[in-house]
């Protein structure tokens, strides 16, 4: 199956789950990176609970407002690969691709080229919805982020997995702080003015067909 600049894809087992807890996707994602010896595509419509996730190397004072976590009880939890923190909830939509190194043979097993091939698939997926872009290592429509992405390259895999915006509640970022790190193009925005909702694009594209 040829796929314009993005290259073959690989032959890819599909799984769907509909509101499986993230902790237990992650768990999964990560046994089928190190013993699978074959090419996956995981997608989650949602997790059951509202729940922080952060990147491998996060620390919880500098990202999150403890306070309001351990008051209102929102789970905690570090994922395996990179990237920032958020809060999904069952709005959250995850998308995963699990691949061995030479799964396309276009793409060099680099953070770099892997994000390159993902937002190449990505955006034929979102043509003609909103400006979107990859925008350093996020997915943005125009300048607001609706797509958070985080990877891990192993010796002969490489896992890609985007957590995507379908709709939130505001008040649940006031659980994280503005990161001292961030990208450029946020400009030291807020979260109100920095993200935005997926399904307020698709929408709108859908309308004004």
């Amino acid at each position: 199956m040829s796929s314009g600049n993005v290259g073959r894809l690989p032959l890819m087992n599909v799984v769907k789950f509909n509101g499986v807890p993230i902790l237990q996707q992650l768990h999964l994602e990560e046994r089928l990176l190190r013993t699978s010896p074959q090419n996956w595509c995981i997608v989650n419509d949602g997790t059951n609970e509202p729940t922080i996730v952060m990147g491998i190397s996060g620390k919880p004072a500098e990202l999150l407002e403890i306070g309001s976590v351990l008051q209102d009880k929102i789970p905690v939890v570090k994922r395996f690969t990179g990237g920032g923190t958020v809060i999904v909830d069952h709005r959250t939509i995850f998308i995963s691709f699990i691949c061995n190194k030479d799964a396309v043979p276009t793409v060099q097993p680099y953070p770099r080229p892997i994000m390159s091939w993902s937002s190449q698939l990505y955006s034929k997926v979102f043509q003609g919805v909103g400006d979107f872009s990859l925008r350093e290592n996020d997915y943005v429509f125009g300048n607001r982020k609706f797509g958070g992405n985080a990877q891990s390259i192993t010796k002969g895999r490489w896992i890609h997995h985007t957590s995507f915006l379908w709709d939130y509640e505001m008040m649940n970022m006031a659980y994280l702080k503005l990161p001292k790190r961030a990208p450029d193009y946020r400009q030291a925005r807020d979260h109100s003015d920095f993200i935005c909702r997926m399904k307020d694009y698709i929408y709108s594209a859908r309308i004004h067909k």
